[in-house]
């Protein structure tokens, strides 16, 4: 079992919170009718939920605990919105029944999981026959940003390393189509897109997050306590971020993986 790398701190919900079908999981909305079940594994703080909520019937939320899975419950309770459940869940031992709903969706949790393709095969499980498995990860060694700072060099080979030690994979985007091939599926349309970050509004958003993140969140206790770097380090990143977030020349690229995956 992977431990989860970002942690929950304020600077990173301030990334989740504006996630949205729209932003996060297109490819999937062909998919969805306002008749379908959907099951959201690892749904963190919901944004995508409670928009999936407003277009299909019915939709379960799980979390790895109960404070994890607070946070959609809350949102939740905000939009008053009365179509959803909530669970926690191992996604390598869902605890639901066989053929239990008609769309399994999963935004950027294969990643962190400790086996991906146990997980797609327990995500084929509790579709029903000729239901969907979609899943959508990031992959951070394709990312891109201008001007070249070696600072974020470092940032990025620091994240990548963190989140290998947790048993996760970082690169995993490219990874979903043999992921879900090793997992038994035979019906897989693999796609990608990408979030890009340029202009002065995105870059405070983007560069001013990560100035936070690098200082604040789990990720900096565990480089700090593995000793994979030290504050002073740390802090030279946050501020090579600021930097970027100025510079009126500063453009950054994440690219994503995504399956559309038949039970």
């Amino acid at each position: 079992m992977a431990s989860y790398t970002h942690g929950h701190h304020e600077s990173v919900l301030r990334s989740h919170n504006v996630r949205d079908i729209a932003n996060s999981a297109e490819y999937l909305r062909p998919h969805l009718a306002d008749t379908t079940r959907l099951l959201d594994v690892g749904a963190g703080p919901g944004s995508i939920t409670v928009d999936f909520a407003g277009v299909v019937a019915h939709v379960t939320a799980t979390e790895i605990d109960e404070n994890a899975l607070s946070l959609s419950r809350t949102l939740a309770a905000e939009r008053g919105l009365t179509n959803l459940s909530f669970s926690v869940e191992d996604v390598h031992a869902l605890s639901f029944p066989d053929d239990s709903f008609d769309v399994v969706h999963a935004h950027q949790v294969l990643q962190h999981v400790g086996d991906p393709v146990q997980a797609l095969r327990e995500m084929r499980r509790v579709t029903v026959p000729g239901g969907v498995v979609a899943a959508r990860d990031a992959d951070y060694a394709g990312f891109l940003w201008f001007p070249v700072l070696p600072e974020l060099d470092r940032w990025l080979a620091l994240y990548r390393a963190a989140a290998q030690a947790n048993g996760g994979e970082p690169d995993a985007g490219r990874r979903l189509l043999s992921w879900a091939r090793a997992a038994g599926f035979e019906e897989t349309t693999a796609t990608a897109s990408t979030w890009c970050y340029a202009s002065a509004e995105e870059r405070a958003w983007w560069g001013g997050m990560w100035a936070d993140r690098i200082l604040e969140s789990a990720l900096t206790r565990q480089l700090l306590d593995g000793g994979m770097a030290d504050a002073a380090a740390l802090r030279e990143i946050s501020d090579a971020w600021k930097r970027w977030a100025d510079d009126g020349d500063g453009w950054f690229l994440v690219p994503h993986g995504e399956i559309i995956a038949r039970a």
